[in-house]
């Protein structure tokens, strides 16, 4: 066993090296916790390194720490919560936990899930392991990152306008957003409770279809929980062609902007798409521009009105003199936060309501109306993921719009409730001096319910490129 070397190995291939009988259960958790050990200091993947524990009997899967689990410090990567322990348990790693899995140490995040690099922790900025300097993205930054480095073999995450799909395609692994509902919003801290969607890190897209059929489904917990069974067709993983399926390629995704490296990539495979049998079609998605505008008022709104309970009197930590409750959120949100929480008071108030709020859930109707007749034409949509790969540390930290920018292209389809698969597809260089190259993920999106046909294309896509993604994270 002491041979073996876990880090790249996908939750099905350790499966089946503890049914095979070369390694336990036990083996497999204490080797990806001594490496969580070890590399932890330089990538700050984790908020809570795993627990030494004996008699496992399930493979680690880290949670972001934002999953809410009896017993298990759970800080929202705020000061606000840095001592709360929840006293009960999310749906979703209720369900993960009976179905085998074992929770594997809490990771970092932009404080509250809001930002998209990783910055905005108050106990530090992760790191990408594919350069340390570089943001790994955001806000679920750790457990895209633990996933990268080879920490763990999976990882929970969130997404409310890209968290999970952004950093998936900026540390070069899977990213899985189910559609909104899907997976229960039950015991996990909400940043936007009509956009929230928990989702899964992974080596390969058949864990993130693995982990899936574990975690989702009906939860009464949930007003907003959908009723539709689950289960995905086994054949899927079967299929190593895409003939029949139509592919819409939005061209409104293909403006300036879009680096030039990135956008190669994206559209290489879109022609290997072509060569496993897809039909491409060019399709609109005319309100795509609307989409950041859109996102940033309704987020912010609902943002304002989760925090509002953070107040150092009924919920969270307070300050020397702790019945001041600005003294409190002043003191213990960092400034994302506040900025957030203070535009989302904003357009709630009562001379902006109409003006903003209301507007902006209009304009949501008609990107959902636009992806719903997409839909009519095609099976799924491919698009890039983020216009650039990832960043310095540091380099946007002056600017909230550049970094709001970022999420152009996972945005619409957050605000439409729609399911949306990143694969590793390549790699280009960066935009600053270094030239350094970076992975880049393709974004395949699905219409309501179509989870399972965005896992198919995606494995099968997956399946196609796997031989020309030969690259590692150095270090690790």
């Amino acid at each position: 066993f002491i041979f073996m070397e876990f880090k790249d190995f996908s939750l099905i291939e350790l499966d089946e090296v503890v049914r095979s009988g070369r390694a336990t259960y036990q083996e497999i958790y204490d080797y990806f916790r001594a490496r969580s050990e070890k590399y932890n200091d330089t990538l700050w993947a984790y908020i809570t390194l795993p627990e030494s524990k004996n008699e496992i009997s399930g493979l680690p899967v880290a949670v972001k720490d934002l999953f809410c689990e009896v017993g298990v410090r759970t800080t929202a990567a705020s000061k606000m919560l840095e001592n709360f322990v929840p006293p009960y348990e999310s749906t979703v790693t209720e369900r993960m936990k009976k179905s085998g899995f074992i929770a594997f140490g809490k990771t970092n995040l932009d404080e509250f899930a809001m930002g998209g690099s990783g910055e905005n922790s108050a106990f530090g900025a992760t790191k990408n392991p594919w350069d340390t300097t570089r943001i790994p993205g955001g806000s679920s930054s750790g457990s895209a990152a633990a996933v990268a480095a080879g920490l763990v073999p999976a990882a929970l995450g969130t997404d409310t306008g890209g968290s999970i799909r952004q950093p998936a395609s900026m540390c070069g692994v899977v990213g899985f957003k189910p559609g909104y509902g899907r997976n229960s919003r039950a015991g996990v801290i909400a940043m936007a409770s009509s956009l929230d969607c928990p989702g899964y890190f992974t080596k390969t897209v058949r864990d993130s279809g693995w982990l899936y059929e574990a975690t989702a489904g009906h939860d009464s917990k949930d007003a907003t929980s959908l009723m539709e069974p689950v289960k995905l067709n086994p054949d899927i993983w079967q299929k190593t062609r895409l003939d029949g399926v139509k592919v819409g390629v939005p061209q409104e995704y293909f403006a300036d902007g879009t680096d030039a490296g990135v956008r190669e990539n994206i559209e290489k495979t879109i022609e290997k798409m072509r060569d496993l049998g897809a039909e491409i079609v060019d399709i609109s998605l005319p309100h795509t521009k609307e989409g950041i505008s859109v996102y940033y008022i309704i987020c912010p709104a609902e943002v304002a009105t989760n925090m509002a309970r953070y107040d150092g009197l009924r919920f969270g930590e307070k300050v020397e003199n702790g019945n001041d409750i600005v003294a409190n959120r002043s003191a213990l949100l960092g400034k994302e936060v506040q900025r957030r929480s203070l535009v989302g008071s904003f357009v709630l108030s009562a001379g902006s309501y109409e003006e903003y709020y209301q507007k902006a859930s209009l304009v949501r109707e008609l990107i959902r109306d636009d992806f719903r007749k997409a839909f009519e034409k095609v099976d799924v949509i491919v698009t890039p993921t983020a216009p650039t790969v990832a960043w310095k540390i540091g380099e946007k930290g002056d600017d909230p719009m550049a970094a709001y920018l970022e999420d152009v292209f996972t945005v619409p389809a957050s605000l439409a409730g729609l399911p949306g698969l990143v694969i590793p597809v390549g790699y280009a260089a960066s935009s600053d001096v270094e030239k350094r190259e970076m992975p880049v993920g393709i974004q395949i999106l699905g219409p309501v319910l179509g989870e399972e046909k965005v896992l198919e294309v995606g494995h099968i896509l997956e399946q196609s490129l796997k031989d020309s993604l030969t690259k590692k994270p150095e270090i690790f």
